[in-house]
């Protein structure tokens, strides 16, 4: 099992959280926003933390890019932000050529920017799963294999081990839709040769994954490769901070003993996606 935690660079707060959660407790990977106002902050906490996998976070939207707004005019509103029209810019995404080429060009910008803090790329996914729209993805992938991507999170979450952990409530038509575009999309990265993982957590449950709901998690969990995803920070309420997430709640989960116990009793592994392409080499060299 991978435990991620994201927007890793968003906030001291959040940077603060990754590390305790990762020195005391059961998260293995972060995802870096590069761009965002504490990234520093972030890759210097990562530098210290040789054992903590540091993926790039892509942000398209809900945020700012790497490149001037000039360079990325179609992609930013006036105040030089990404725009929030997810819906309709996904559709001209499709429809755009021009649009097409600056979401091209901010991608590697961000790769580059990720390059640049000399951290091993563990992995890539995008804020608010954006990288399910194909041409997003598709952008990613060309892009990205000249960056040594090898991992991508698919974010497939199986309603069947939601509701054995307690969400009663049944797939909408959005989670349906979701279902159909990772289905697609993994079918694409593993047709690249990459990593992807067999069932993601964090979707249902964003911002809000407890100790409860972990432990329930980790007892459902079917065999092969899982992602669990979560939002830690050291406060509720900082700069960035999205209404209703308990970030709080989170970090106790990702350190409680609970969640250790749970995990050693249902002979769970913890992971990243570096590590089991470093046990597959010596697995390769040895055969």
């Amino acid at each position: 099992m991978i435990v991620t935690a994201d927007d890793f660079g968003l906030a001291p707060e959040v940077n603060e959280a990754i590390e305790i959660a990762h020195r005391n407790g059961i998260l293995t990977a972060a995802s870096l926003m590069v761009a965002a106002p504490a990234a520093a902050d972030a890759v210097a906490r990562a530098a210290r933390l040789p054992t903590l996998r540091v993926g790039l976070h892509l942000v398209l939207i809900d945020g700012r890019p790497v490149l001037p707004a000039a360079r990325v005019p179609d992609l930013v509103d006036h105040g030089g932000n990404f725009r929030n029209d997810m819906v309709a810019a996904s559709v001209r995404i499709f429809l755009d050529a021009k649009l097409r080429r600056q979401v091209a060009v901010e991608i590697a910008a961000q790769f580059d920017a990720f390059a640049a803090t000399g951290l091993r790329l563990d992995h890539v996914d995008c804020h608010k799963h954006w990288h399910l729209h194909p041409t997003i993805a598709r952008l990613i992938l060309e892009v990205g294999r000249r960056y040594g991507i090898t991992a991508v999170r698919v974010p497939s979450e199986p309603a069947t081990v939601l509701k054995r952990a307690g969400n009663g409530s049944w797939p909408s038509p959005r989670s349906l839709m979701i279902a159909t575009c990772a289905a697609h999309l993994r079918r694409r990265v593993r047709g690249n040769g990459l990593q992807a993982p067999d069932r993601v957590f964090g979707l249902a449950w964003s911002g809000a994954m407890t100790e409860r709901r972990i432990a329930a998690l980790l007892a459902h969990l079917p065999s092969g490769l899982t992602e669990i995803y979560t939002h830690p920070a050291t406060s509720n309420s900082f700069t960035g901070a999205v209404s209703g997430y308990r970030y709080t709640e989170e970090l106790s989960a990702l350190v409680s003993s609970e969640v250790k116990s749970a995990i050693a009793g249902n002979v769970i592994r913890l992971t990243s996606y570096s590590d089991i392409a470093a046990r597959g080499a010596v697995i390769d060299q040895r055969s």
